[in-house]
């Protein structure tokens, strides 16, 4: 057994020598005079026990103590404190500092040593073993069992850490919030054990684009934190994220399939942007909010103007939810006019929220009640509304009118938009020929296979189906073969400004007489103008719509102006 002794009285270490002397488990004693001396002892040389003396100079024992304790795995060594003083208070400060055992000199005697360093070795041993279990249950806790990232309990409670001691320089702290881009597709694609496999491939590739002191972690599903600690430049975050976006370009094997997976990273700083570590977590789950609306496998700085434009969305959210069950909307119905005699032939009705308290537009709330998916109960809402509104003007003032009305891709891929349109045309006693539902290109590309399916019921239920805002998006000419199109709506952008516009004017000469050709119909919409009314009337397109003829109305207003 080695043995280091550490007292700076000489007389003292000779009287705790010579009631060793006579153990024979005992082969070499090492002796220091100070504290500093016996860590540095420690540093060249494996002993078993450290007799300590609590009061030295400078170090005492304590400190020493505690120095050794807080090495990784409690250091290596059982330590029996020894004092003049056999004071009960001080022997439970020793213990409770890390020591093993405590031994007042003046009850210094080779058996009181011999059992001393015996029970000090066993409850080392013991509390070793608590500290192995300790350490293992702790890893259970912290670590993601499938990539051996940090978990989300661990990160929250380093991030609290880093931030704490990042006040104290002037560096700055970068969180970095990574979503995997259609994760959820492959998953349903592949399976969930292919998704485990993708999601252990992509931890290796982003462990090599960084420098191995970063805090790494799974917080769930697929969503990823990197914490970058003591950067002075936010460039330095960038080019993080920008090696990772970069490295998960090429697509990956996965269960011998061929996936394709990028990233969507949210950057927020500190100090710069938060104070707290749940503020930073929120302001880079904005950020990566964004950078998926701006189209994904991208990156995104967290701004002021996010938060604010967040929080509107949220509380827009929040009382459209409520409008909905109260039918706090109103429809707005702008003439459809043929262009031979300026005479009314059908309407578009649109929505307009005018209780809405932070004054939203139908460009605003629309795209919240899509996301959301509410969209399918407002939407029910507008069909059964408008269709009551078709069905008293075509009994009071004209049969033959009809009523244009807007669906999205959310709406498409509800399986009871048929049913639900087919019921409230039924209640009211209209005509199915007599409704126009406008579907834009973008919702055709979003749910091809979805919205090809919906259309064609709603074309065999009799409605009519029209191509909205045409030139503003891909303005494919297969969407007019592949789908049941029956009218192409020509956006007003594609009208020219005067005769002048001579490309505009020829464009709109071909658009118009291919669609023609093809059987369609076609109506133009923004018409603002004499000159835009007598081109569409030259060109043979029969219906218009702008406010050279009406802006949209109320009802009423609608009924007086054009229909009584």
């Amino acid at each position: 057994m080695n043995i280091l002794l550490v007292d700076d009285d000489s007389v003292d270490r000779e009287i705790v020598k010579r009631a060793l002397r006579s153990s024979a488990d005992i082969s070499s004693i090492t002796e220091a005079k100070t504290a500093e001396e016996g860590l540095i002892a420690l540093e060249n040389k494996q002993f078993d026990v450290i007799l300590l003396d609590y009061m030295m100079p400078q170090i005492d024992g304590i400190e020493m103590v505690i120095t050794l304790r807080n090495k990784p795995n409690l250091g290596d060594t059982a330590i029996v404190m020894i004092s003049i003083s056999d004071d009960e208070q001080l022997a439970i400060e020793c213990l409770q500092a890390g020591a093993q055992d405590f031994v007042a000199k003046t009850e210094i005697s080779p058996g009181k040593m011999k059992r001393a360093i015996v029970q000090a070795q066993k409850r080392f041993e013991l509390e070793k073993k608590l500290f192995d279990s300790y350490c293992q249950v702790r890893e259970l806790a912290e670590k993601d069992s499938l990539t051996g990232l940090s978990n989300r309990y661990h990160f929250e409670k380093a991030l609290k850490i880093y931030l704490s001691n990042n006040i104290r320089s002037n560096k700055n702290v970068a969180l970095l919030l990574l979503d995997l881009d259609h994760f959820k597709n492959i998953n349903d694609s592949y399976g969930h054990d292919a998704g485990d496999e993708l999601l252990k491939k992509v931890v290796d590739i982003i462990n090599d684009c960084l420098r191995g002191n970063e805090l790494f972690a799974r917080l769930g599903g697929d969503e990823f934190a990197i914490l970058l600690s003591g950067i002075s430049d936010v460039k330095e975050a960038s080019k993080v994220a920008e090696r990772i976006i970069g490295s998960l370009e090429d697509p990956l094997h996965v269960k011998g399939n061929k996936v394709q997976c990028g990233v969507s990273i949210g950057i927020a700083m500190h100090p710069e942007n938060a104070s707290t570590s749940e503020s930073l977590v929120k302001y880079a789950d904005i950020a990566m909010y964004r950078a998926k609306h701006q189209g994904r496998n991208r990156y995104c700085f967290f701004q002021e103007t996010m938060q604010q434009q967040l929080s509107r969305a949220y509380q827009i959210k929040m009382e459209l939810d409520e409008a909905i069950k109260k039918q706090s909307f109103e429809l707005h119905y702008q003439p459809v006019i043929n262009t031979q005699d300026k005479e009314i032939v059908g309407v578009e009705a649109l929505i307009r929220w005018p209780s809405s308290s932070v004054n939203s537009t139908p460009d605003e709330f629309i795209p919240i009640a899509e996301e959301s998916r509410s969209i399918i109960k407002l939407g029910q809402w507008v069909f059964d509304t408008a269709i009551e509104q078709l069905a008293s003007w075509q009994k009071d003032y004209k049969s033959t009118l009809t009523m244009a009305i807007n669906i999205s891709a959310v709406q498409l891929s509800d399986d009871s938009l048929a049913s639900s349109i087919q019921g409230s045309l039924k209640r009211h006693g209209v005509s199915p020929e007599h409704l126009i539902l406008e579907i834009t290109e973008t919702a055709l590309f979003s749910r091809s296979e979805n919205a090809k399916a919906c259309l064609q019921r709603l074309s065999e239920l009799g409605c009519k189906i029209a191509l909205d805002d045409f030139g503003t998006g891909y303005s494919s000419i297969s969407h007019l073969m592949n789908y049941p199109i029956n009218i192409v709506k020509f956006d007003k952008t594609m009208l020219p400004e005067s005769n002048q516009s001579d490309r505009y004017t020829a464009l709109m000469r071909g658009l118009s007489s291919m669609v023609n050709i093809i059987g369609l119909d076609i109506i133009a919409e923004g018409v603002e103008t004499e000159f835009h009314w007598s081109l569409c009337e030259e060109l043979s397109i029969k219906e218009l719509q702008g406010f050279y003829f009406s802006k949209p109305l109320l009802s009423s207003e609608l009924t007086a102006n054009w229909l009584a």
